[in-house]
C-alpha cells in the first residue's frame, strides 16, 4: 500500500488540486454547495491517504513526525466539518513534498548526467588485430580498445596509437578540449571530440577516475551534516511540544478549530527541508565545477578554515621538472644540444625527460659507447666526440676545468632551485642546463585571494631542502615555510595547529601526504595525485586544478550563509504563524498554510541559488 501510494503520490497531488479548483468553480459558477461540498470531501480523502499513511509508518517505529501533525489537523477539520480547510492543508502539503522532491531531482541531475556519459559497448581489438563490439562490463585491465570520432571513452587508460582532441568537462569542469597523443592518459565517462585512438585499459568500472567521481557525488549527498542531525533531533522534540500545545489551547479554549489550526501552522516542514537542499545545492554546484566534497559536514567545516598547509612538489609545482635556465659556453649550440639529447635518451634518469622534452627537436646521433659514473652520470663516445653529462662530481673526475664566469652562472642558477645537468664536449664545458619543477600558473594570485577570503595562515611543508623552500615561500608570498620535513613532521604539524585552536586544511596528492590529508580538519587532495591521498581526504580537485580552491572555500562559505538564512526564515514563518493565529482573529488554516507552504518554497528557491553560484 505504501509503496504504491508513493509511486503515485504526484498524481493523487494532482488529482486533488482538480477536485480544489471543480469544488470552488462549482459553487461560484453553478451555486451548487452541496456539489463543492463533496468534491471538498472527496479531495481531503485522496489527499490526505497518503499523509495517514506516511504518519502510521513514522508511529510504527516510534517516531512522530510532521505528517502526524497534519493527518490530525486533516482530522480534525473532519470533526468540525470544514472539508475546505482539509482539502486546502493535505494539497498544499502535498505539493510542498513535491517541491520539496523536485528540488533535490534537479540537485541530484548531475549524478545522474555523469552515469549517462559512460558508454554501455566498445570496440574491444582480437587477437587477429580486428575490433568487436562488446559490452564495457566485459572489458578487462589491459585490453585495447578503440575510440572514434564523437565516441564515448569507456575506462581509464594510456593512448597507445593514435590522436586527438578529448572533451575533458566531465572530469575537470573545463570544457576546452585537450590534446591526446602517444603515452598521454584518457578518462572514463570523457569524449574524443575528433580523431581516432587506441588505448590500453588501466582501470575498469567502480576503480576509473569517472566510477570515483560518480561514487563520492552519491555519498556526499547523501550524508548529512551536524546542522541536518540536529534538526532531525529538533524536530523529534518540536513536534510533540506543537501537539501538546493544541491541546492545551483547546483544554483553555474549548475551541477546536483553533487546536487545529495550530497543528497545521506548527509544522517545522521549511526547517526540516531548508538545511540539506542548502546542502545538497552547494554538492552539486562542486560537482560541475570539478570539486568533490564529501560530505556535508565537510561544507561546514570547510566555511571555517584559518590555516591551509600545502604540500610542494605537484601541488603548489606541477611535480614535473622543466628546463628553467640554460648558459652556452660553446660556439657551436646544435651540436651541443644533438649530444646532450643523444646521451640523455640512454637514460632513465627523471632530469633526463625533462631535457629531451626541452631538445625534442634536436638531431639524435648514434653513440659509440657509454659508461655509467655512479653518482656522477655518463660518459659517452659519440662520433669521435667525448661527451660528459652529469654533475660536478662527474667534471672532476675527468679534470674538467671551469672559469670563474662558469662557478658564478651555476652558483646563481642553484640559488634559484635549480637542480643542475653539467655537459662537457671534448674537455671543455660546452652546455649547463638548469632544471626545476615549475609553479603552478597563476598560483600566486590564487594564494593572494584565499587571504582576501579569510584565511590568514598559509604554509608551505616539504622534504625538500630549506633554500628551495623558502624560495618558493618568496615567490608566492606565503607567511611560513618548513623543508627537511618527513610525512611523520607534517603530520605533527598539523597536530600543533589544531591544537591551538586553528581549523586546519591540508593540500596535497602523494602518498606520503595521506597520514596529514587524514589528520586535518580539511584534506585536500590533488586529482591526479595517489588513490590513497584521494581516498583519506575530504576535498578532491579533480585534473589537480588549484585554482578550484578559491571557488571551492568560496561556496563553502556560500552555503553555510544559506544554511542559516533557511533556518531563520523557517524558524520566524512558524513564530509569526503561531503567534498570528493565538492573537488575531484574521489567521485562519487555509491562510496559514498557504504562508507555511510558501516558506518551504522560499528556502528551497534560495537553495537553489547555490546551483548558479560563481566566485567573484
Amino acid at each position: 500500500m505504501q509503496k504504491l501510494l508513493s509511486r503515485y503520490r504526484n498524481w493523487l497531488t494532482a488529482i486533488t488540486g482538480v477536485l480544489i479548483i471543480l469544488a470552488f468553480s462549482s459553487k461560484w459558477f453553478f451555486s451548487s454547495e452541496q456539489s463543492s461540498t463533496y468534491l471538498l470531501f472527496v479531495a481531503s480523502l485522496v489527499g490526505g491517504l497518503p499523509i495517514f499513511v506516511q504518519a502510521y509508518q513514522a508511529l510504527r517505529v516510534k517516531v512522530i513526525s510532521i505528517d502526524l501533525l497534519v493527518t490530525l489537523a486533516i482530522l480534525g477539520a473532519f470533526v468540525i466539518k470544514e472539508f475546505e480547510e482539509s482539502a486546502i492543508v493535505a494539497f498544499l502539503f502535498l505539493f510542498g513534498a513535491y517541491l520539496e522532491q523536485r528540488t533535490l531531482a534537479k540537485t541530484r541531475s548531475a549524478i545522474k548526467n555523469l552515469v549517462e556519459m559512460v558508454p554501455e559497448t566498445t570496440f574491444r581489438k582480437l587477437h587477429n588485430g580486428d575490433f568487436e563490439e562488446v559490452s564495457v562490463e566485459e572489458v578487462n585491465e589491459e585490453d585495447i580498445l578503440l575510440v572514434k570520432t564523437g565516441g564515448k571513452i569507456p575506462v581509464d587508460g594510456e593512448v597507445i596509437f593514435g590522436s586527438g582532441t578529448a572533451n575533458e568537462a566531465s572530469i575537470t569542469g573545463e570544457s576546452i578540449p585537450v590534446s591526446k597523443d602517444l603515452s598521454d592518459k584518457v578518462f572514463a565517462g570523457t569524449i574524443l571530440e575528433n580523431g581516432t585512438i587506441q588505448i590500453r585499459t588501466e582501470k575498469i568500472g567502480e576503480d576509473t577516475t569517472f566510477g570515483k567521481i560518480i561514487e563520492l557525488v552519491e555519498e556526499a549527498q547523501d550524508s548529512k551534516s551536524k546542522a541536518e542531525r540536529f534538526i532531525d533531533q529538533f524536530s523529534k522534540y518540536y513536534t510533540p511540544s506543537v501537539l501538546v500545545l493544541a491541546i492545551i489551547v483547546w483544554l483553555i479554549s474549548r475551541n477546536i478549530e483553533l487546536a487545529v489550526t495550530i497543528l497545521v501552522l506548527g509544522c517545522p516542514g521549511a526547517l526540516v527541508i531548508g538545511v540539506p537542499v542548502s546542502n545538497v545545492s552547494g554538492i552539486g554546484n562542486g560537482a560541475r565545477h570539478g570539486i568533490l566534497f564529501k560530505g556535508s559536514d565537510v561544507i561546514t567545516n570547510f566555511s571555517k578554515v584559518d590555516t591551509m598547509l600545502f604540500d610542494k612538489t605537484g601541488t603548489l609545482t606541477y611535480g614535473n621538472p622543466q628546463v628553467a635556465q640554460t648558459i652556452y659556453y660553446s660556439s657551436d649550440r646544435s651540436l651541443a644540444e644533438s649530444l646532450l639529447a643523444s646521451v640523455e635518451r640512454e637514460s632513465d634518469h627523471p632530469l633526463a625527460k625533462a631535457i629531451l622534452n626541452y631538445y625534442s627537436d634536436s638531431v639524435v646521433r648514434v653513440i659509440d659507447s657509454t659508461e655509467v659514473i655512479q653518482g656522477g652520470g655518463i660518459v659517452a663516445r659519440i662520433q669521435n666526440h667525448q661527451v660528459l653529462v652529469g654533475n660536478s662530481y662527474l667534471m672532476n673526475q675527468y679534470n674538467i676545468p671551469f672559469t670563474n664566469q662558469m662557478k658564478s652562472d651555476i652558483a646563481g642558477m642553484e640559488a634559484k632551485g635549480n637542480s643542475i645537468v653539467l655537459t662537457a664536449i671534448d674537455g671543455q664545458i660546452a652546455l649547463v642546463v638548469g632544471i626545476r619543477d615549475q609553479i603552478r600558473q597563476g598560483v600566486k594570485e590564487d594564494l593572494e585571494t584565499l587571504k582576501n577570503m579569510g584565511v590568514k595562515n598559509l604554509i608551505l611543508l616539504s622534504g625538500d631542502n630549506q633554500g628551495t623552500v623558502d624560495l618558493v615561500a618568496n615567490q608566492l608570498g606565503l607567511t611560513e615555510a618548513y623543508g627537511h620535513l618527513l610525512p611523520e613532521d607534517k603530520a605533527e604539524f598539523v597536530r600543533k595547529r589544531q591544537a591551538s585552536g586553528e581549523i586546519v586544511a591540508f593540500v596535497g596528492d602523494g602518498i606520503n601526504d595521506s597520514p596529514s590529508l587524514a589528520l586535518a580538519d580539511i584534506g585536500i587532495a590533488m586529482g591526479n595525485g595517489t588513490d590513497v591521498a584521494i581516498e583519506t581526504s575530504n576535498v578532491v580537485l579533480m585534473n589537480s586544478d588549484f585554482h578550484r580552491i578559491p571557488h571551492a572555500i568560496g561556496l563553502a562559505k556560500a552555503t553555510r550563509r544559506n544554511m542559516i538564512e533557511n533556518i531563520f526564515i523557517a524558524l520566524l514563518v512558524v513564530v509569526v504563524l503561531l503567534i498570528s493565529i493565538l492573537s488575531s482573529s484574521w489567521m485562519n488554516m487555509a491562510i496559514g498554510m498557504f504562508v507555511h507552504e510558501g516558506s518551504i518554497l522560499v528556502v528551497i528557491l534560495n537553495a537553489m541559488r547555490l546551483l548558479k553560484y560563481k566566485r567573484k
